[in-house]
């Protein structure tokens, strides 16, 4: 009996930042997820300098200026052709992870890093504004693996105690990047008229950082267990990320959960767009994704300026406000990691969205009495911040956690590419259309984005349930009751932890029931 005792132990034993994990998870979330945020404010504080260049070179070669129409449709698809990217990104997670790995995959991601980055530096040398247009794009396929990758990655090496914060680790990058591209984007640092190619350049550096030592730490245990079928290396693997010898529970526990869905095989998007015993969890990163991009959070990133102008701020003030706004959402998401795994996560993205949604409805408020009221321009300001202290909390990091979580080995890389497209398509959209929205609705373009948070809101609070301390086939059970189904499956048919060796004894134990709706 006590030898049994003895053999359950490292099931119940609680994960702990071990140094290989910390240090793997801040290699991989600066070298790519960084990039991310970083690109997103990059080109905010020097875009008056950058569509000089752009009229200058024109004056250059052809003797006349560009006249402003055209500098704004350059402008435009200089900003949105980065979304852009991120979807074609994101359409290439499913085939390279599952090719290569997901280290693997970041590795090889960080081409569409350096090249862009030396190309952007060289394009004022070059005289050259097609350049970084078309860098942009590049780089936007960079940023569309990352934001998928990273958080698979992270998931899929983490404890399940842990998940959670880890978890949130890519979008506090995210965040540290936007407050960095807006740091060096002040005036007096690199945000002028010749700093700005250097200011863009500064993408590539995380990039190398990455290439260097990412080599040096494993490939996610679940992939080289589960994709590779090579146990001794995964087992190598764990030993390092947790911190001891016997992992033979976890490696029980990935042994499980390939088993309960062999029935489903490994899901293409197309398969699982159509796979019923998977559509709430689909329908849920669906609309949490759509979510978190449509309810406003990059045309503050965006248009920050511009926002703030409007808002009645002095425009040599506006840069110090977007730091200060930056330094509130890199805080903010700083401690979304300390409480995600106590609070859980359904909690946060209620309250992140139930936030966004209020603030919205009183900046518009706040925007359309802005003239007549004295203190409204401080409201606004304050309205934008709440909004962002609301977003980092839970829309912002959230549902990169919940996709790792709602969907096992066979289909995590399918949901990762929906979650992803939908994501930067999102994205794309708001970037192209919001200054559109700002002249056409004004002030109340912000409604839009308030009924929006409502929506998910309502949506989270009716389907989604928390996904807390739970391993990845107890979400699968657990959502299989919202599916209509009824999934069983007895944990003590797993002793072998080689199941493939003995497959016909373990089809024999196993129970795995899927009654249709």
């Amino acid at each position: 009996m006590a030898s049994q005792e003895k053999k359950e132990e490292p099931d119940e034993r609680k994960g702990r930042l071990t140094t290989t994990l910390v240090v793997v998870t801040l290699i991989a979330t600066f070298g790519s997820s960084f990039q991310y945020g970083y690109n997103v404010a990059s080109v905010n504080s020097p875009s008056p300098f950058m569509k000089d260049f752009y009229n200058s070179t024109n004056i250059e070669r052809v003797g006349s200026p560009l006249d402003d129409a055209f500098i704004t449709l350059l402008w435009s698809l200089t900003v949105s052709l980065y979304p852009l990217g991120g979807f074609f990104g994101s359409l290439m997670v499913g085939p390279l992870v599952s090719k290569l790995g997901r280290k693997g995959t970041l590795l090889l991601n960080n081409i569409f890093s350096i090249v862009p980055a030396i190309l952007m530096g060289t394009s004022v040398v070059a005289k050259t504004f097609e350049v970084i247009i078309a860098s942009r794009l590049v780089i936007g396929v960079c940023a569309g693996l990352s934001s998928n990758v990273v958080p698979m990655y992270m998931g899929e090496m983490s404890p399940k105690n842990l998940r959670g914060g880890i978890g949130v680790m890519p979008q506090l990058m995210i965040t540290v990047g936007i407050l960095m591209a807006q740091i060096f984007g002040i005036r007096y640092i690199l945000g002028n008229a010749e700093g700005w190619p250097i200011l863009l350049a500064l993408t590539g550096i995380p990039a190398v950082l990455e290439l260097i030592f990412l080599p040096f730490f494993p490939e996610s245990p679940r992939y080289t267990l589960l994709h590779k079928g090579n146990e001794d290396k995964a087992k190598k693997a764990l030993q390092s990320l947790r911190g001891w010898e016997d992992v033979d529970g976890e490696i029980r526990e990935m042994y499980q959960e390939d088993q309960s869905e062999k029935a489903e095989g490994q899901l293409s998007v197309r398969n699982l767009c159509t796979f019923r015993n998977l559509r709430w969890q689909l329908i849920s990163i669906i609309v949490m994704n759509m979510g978190q991009q449509l309810s406003g959070i990059n045309a503050v990133y965006y248009y920050a300026d511009s926002i703030y102008k409007s808002a009645g701020v002095k425009e040599e003030t506006i840069q110090y406000v977007t730091v200060a706004t930056g330094s509130v959402n890199v805080v903010m998401t700083l401690a979304a990691i300390f409480i995600v795994d106590t609070w859980g996560r359904r909690v946060l993205l209620l309250t992140g969205f139930g936030t966004c949604c209020i603030a919205c409805v009183v900046l518009t408020i706040a925007l359309v009495y802005q003239t007549t009221v004295s203190w409204m321009p401080y409201l606004s300001i304050a309205c934008i911040i709440i909004y962002v202290i609301g977003h980092a909390i839970g829309p912002s990091p959230i549902p990169y956690v919940i996709t790792t979580e709602m969907f096992r080995q066979a289909s995590r890389p399918a949901a990762f590419m929906i979650a992803g497209s939908v994501h930067w398509l999102s994205n794309f959209i708001i970037g192209l259309i919001f200054e559109f929205l700002m002249k056409g609705l004004g002030s109340y373009c912000f409604i839009l984005f308030a009924a929006i948070c409502l929506a998910t809101f309502i949506f989270i609070y009716i389907v989604v349930p928390e996904t807390k301390g739970k391993t990845f086939l107890e979400v699968s059970q657990l959502m299989a009751k919202r599916n209509g189904l009824e999934e069983t499956v007895d944990s003590k048919e797993f002793q072998d932890l080689n199941p493939t060796s003995n497959e016909k004894q373990q089809e024999e134990k196993n129970t795995v029931i899927l009654t249709p709706l």
